[in-house]
């Protein structure tokens, strides 16, 4: 594959406070998949200048629409793969009630490798046609099904991270694991089968295991002792799980856990607590407890629409950014009904809302996140570079710069496209406030209708025109 240059609208996050909107842009992708330069503001009468300058005078230049732009992929920091077969099911639940009744039967079905297939091929086609180029997935508890996860996420050249669920106690007695130790003998497994998928690959590899003690009620001592274990000797080896999502959820810990004064203290307490710890939810976070998780440079999946819907709570999402966390943003199927990272910026916008109307008045608002709303700039950030962050990947993805992985979307938020929301935004638009004004009207209406094209490593994988 030759170098592929494009020209016309670029987004690109910078911070939590600004990105930059490049109506002008012409972006290089090299054969390696990754960015090779990038010129921000380039007349049309100068793009054939422009490219000699860059030694790239014999290159065929892609233009784009007036109504499309190029943006870095979503990053899905917490959803569950199995899940997909029960989204909008159980929903009058909270969280306990919702996995006996309605998710752990569901998981169950996840023993026949056929029924796994057909519904895991479905999952990771859906996912990436929604504009995720990074997914941490949570499995089931069996094992050949998470190695068939990891395989298909491989085929269909999605960058993830895989997880095969642990869980020794507290679980229904037709879907729990037989012994610590057997949990562990099958983490290993996956993790060699997953890194034996790219055995040969010299970089980073797309597909990567991730611990996934599913949470504290669901492991044992040993358990938990025996994953710290396991990651104290492989600093590269990520951790997801759970934490604050439900109030009954925190009081059972508490009561499985009397010698560790938090919930985040329990984790930490076994050395599950580090930079590339992913922690889900963490809705009820006491102070010494987020103290705590921003000494260890943990990061946060905020996961707003599953905390809405199971009745969970609203996370104090702008506290977090205000005490240095990281944060990204999660789908969390099927607790969310919805597999898109468009659906989980809509309803974190939402969320923090509620959280400012709540604050409004009673005490002064102290930061810049804090009871506040957040601003498209945060949002997007969230969507993206903050999700690589959380993930321990800002070298490699959630932005566009020269080395880094060209993991983008084509997006098209032309109103002929399908997308009853998404309403007069014709060619007449032009310059810099207009491609703002796309961003915004993509953020808040837009949907799988308006991502074009999925580029992953700088390879076309997904999208309407895919």
């Amino acid at each position: 594959m030759s170098t592929t240059i494009y020209y016309g609208s670029v987004v690109n996050p910078v911070n939590l406070t600004s990105f930059q909107a490049l109506p002008r842009c012409l972006l290089a992708v090299g054969a390696t998949g990754c960015v090779e330069w990038l010129v921000e503001d380039v007349e049309d009468a100068l793009v054939r200048e422009t490219m000699g300058r860059m030694g790239c005078l014999d290159n065929v230049v892609i233009p784009l629409k007036e109504t499309e732009f190029i943006m870095p992929g979503f990053i899905d920091t917490h959803t569950h793969a199995p899940q997909f077969r029960n989204i909008g099911s159980g929903q009058q639940y909270e969280l306990l009630d919702w996995l006996s009744i309605v998710t752990f039967p569901t998981e169950t079905k996840f023993a026949d490798l056929d029924f796994a297939r057909r519904t895991y091929s479905s999952v990771v086609r859906r996912i990436i046609n929604n504009g995720t180029t990074t997914c941490c997935y949570y499995g089931t508890l069996h094992l050949e099904a998470t190695k068939l996860l990891a395989d298909i996420i491989k085929s269909y050249g999605q960058r993830a991270f895989v997880g095969k669920c642990n869980m020794d106690r507290n679980c229904p007695d037709y879907y729990v694991e037989p012994s610590a130790e057997a949990s562990i003998d099958a983490t290993e497994s996956l993790i060699s089968h997953i890194r034996s998928l790219d055995s040969n690959h010299t970089e980073e590899p797309l597909v990567q295991p991730i611990l996934t003690p599913r949470f504290a009620i669901s492991c044992s001592p040993p358990l938990l002792a025996s994953l710290g274990k396991l990651v104290l000797s492989d600093s590269s080896l990520r951790i997801q799980t759970h934490i604050s999502e439900n109030e009954s959820e925190i009081e059972l810990t508490k009561e499985l856990f009397p010698e560790c004064p938090s919930y985040a203290h329990v984790y930490d307490s076994f050395g599950l607590l580090r930079s590339n710890t992913i922690l889900a939810h963490a809705v009820h976070l006491e102070p010494h407890e987020m103290d705590l998780i921003a000494q260890r440079g943990a990061g946060i999946s905020h996961c707003p629409t599953s905390n809405f819907n199971l009745s969970s709570g609203v996370a104090p999402v702008g506290e977090f950014l205000d005490r240095g966390i990281k944060v990204g943003l999660g789908t969390d199927v099927s607790g969310g009904y919805s597999p898109s990272i468009l659906n989980s910026v809509q309803t974190a916008s939402i969320a923090a809302k509620v959280v400012a109307m709540q604050a409004k008045g009673s005490k002064p608002t102290s930061g810049n996140f804090s009871d506040r709303q957040l601003s498209v700039a945060t949002l997007l950030y969230l969507a993206t570079l903050g999700g690589a962050e959380v993930c321990d990947l800002k070298e490699r993805v959630g932005s566009f710069a020269p080395g880094k992985s060209f993991d983008a979307l084509i997006v098209n938020v032309s109103d002929k496209g399908g997308n009853p929301c998404i309403w007069g935004t014709g060619e007449e638009e032009k310059g810099k406030a207009a491609l703002e004004g796309m961003l915004e009207r993509l953020l808040f209406c837009g949907d799988d209708r308006n991502i074009a094209r999925v580029f992953i490593q700088g390879k076309l994988v997904g999208g309407t025109e895919f």
